[in-house]
């Protein structure tokens, strides 16, 4: 294959350049590092509750809240991790861990394919009655006649788009067991999410329950210290870069994962300029590229009606700009249904989908009066309209809906 002198010349450069970080994977949400700053408190109540096992026992179930980068994931496991190696090191059985992100796995059908697959029994992806791959995770599991411990990150998004009938079926799963048992760990970014359970599910899943404080500032930057010391080369981290990665995540309601990511990215920045060190500079341009990939990856990720709705607006938005109400919005919509085939859903649904792309930051809606016509919302689009409609030219479902939008997309 002939070479491409470009992009071998950047490829070089890339591999020559060590000047900023040692490892960069220290300041990735996935890594779980050797101290955890701050979370001591919240490391011993799980440790706590875990330790039952070393002496055979079944650890209560336990429900982890906490707003995004609070140290949720981090904690439960970084207590597994030490778990596990203290059950290899008094030469005991290991539970088995099976770790679900229910927010990409987040069916009833994936997870108990997932967890059937964690003890090395293959399913296939889809096709098998929900029931019959519960069964085999239950014989499964029975002949490894181990404890196994589930861990259920996100719950709150497998809930919303399920339903609780797998968390039913696995709070109750240790009556039906006898030569295994099985611990729940539940891990949810929603304060709210217990109001979405059957109080049955409830009462068996939350039988320990710890919340996670946002982090201050002040805890953001020995959290980031901590882990500059391992992803940075030595002085490459000119002054200011930490206190300003930390006070723009403590904004976030103390959002650890922000802190790093902001760090990490700003890293990245540097690198490819080739600069010497790392600045604050750097750290404004990480926060802009972090918030519009932010956006675009919340837009992908709406369902099909919400998209029907933003694509309403958005269409209402290139021909009259921003003064955009309800009724226009609702009328376009049903529209799109119409040339769609899809069944559409009632006005007042289609305010609760607005009122929800206001609180993702997409739109911004404001309460008007009209006099004796009522009330009715003033909508904004507040995301460049270039990402929206990138986003919703992808969807191949929303093919048809072009011939609303002219040629000109800015």
């Amino acid at each position: 294959m002939k070479k491409n002198s470009t992009l071998d010349g950047i490829f070089e450069s890339y591999l020559s350049n060590e000047k900023i970080f040692k490892n960069r994977n220290v300041l990735r949400p996935s890594y779980v590092p050797e101290k955890l700053p701050h979370r001591g408190d919240q490391i011993k109540r799980v440790g706590v509750i875990l330790a039952s096992t070393l002496k055979g026992g079944i650890p209560s179930n336990v429900l982890c809240y906490g707003k995004t980068g609070t140290g949720k994931t981090a904690v439960v496991k970084y207590v597994l991790k030490h778990l596990s190696e203290k059950s290899r090191e008094l030469s005991i059985k290991e539970p088995i861990i099976g770790y679900i992100n229910c927010g990409i796995v987040d069916t009833n059908y994936r997870v108990l394919a997932q967890l059937n697959k964690s003890i090395g029994i293959d399913v296939p992806f889809t096709g098998l009655p929900t029931d019959e791959i519960y069964r085999r995770f239950v014989e499964g599991l029975e002949k490894r006649g181990s404890l196994m411990i589930i861990v259920l990150d996100e719950i709150d998004m497998l809930v919303k788009k399920s339903g609780d009938s797998v968390l039913y079926d696995l709070t109750r799963i240790n009556s039906t067991l006898e030569n295994a048992k099985v611990s729940l760990i539940g891990i949810s970014n929603d304060l709210k999410f217990k109001e979405y359970l059957d109080p049955r599910v409830l009462s068996s899943l939350g039988e320990e329950e710890i919340v996670f404080p946002p982090y201050t500032a002040s805890e953001l930057k020995d959290i980031l210290s901590e882990r500059a010391k391992e992803a940075f080369q030595d002085a490459t981290l000119g002054p200011g870069v930490i206190n300003l990665c930390a006070a723009l995540a403590a904004r976030e309601h103390g959002d650890a994962r922000r802190a790093l990511d902001l760090l990490r990215v700003a890293g990245e920045l540097a690198e490819r300029e080739n600069a010497e060190k790392v600045t604050e500079e750097h750290v404004r341009k990480a926060k802009s590229q972090i918030e519009s990939d932010i956006v675009t990856e919340t837009l992908k990720k709406l369902p099909l009606q919400s998209k029907l709705v933003l694509y309403a607006i958005f269409v209402l938005t290139k021909q009259k700009g921003s003064n955009i109400i309800t009724g226009e919005v609702y009328s376009t919509y049903i529209d799109m249904c119409q040339d769609l085939n899809i069944e559409p859903v009632t006005q007042r649904r289609v305010s609760d989908l607005i009122n929800e792309l206001d609180m993702l930051g997409v739109i911004n809606s404001s309460v008007i009066s009209k006099g004796r016509y009522g009330r009715s919302k003033k909508i904004k689009l507040t995301v460049p309209k270039k990402i929206v409609w990138d986003i919703l030219e992808e969807d191949y479902r929303l093919k048809k809906l072009s011939k609303y939008v002219s040629n000109n997309k800015e």
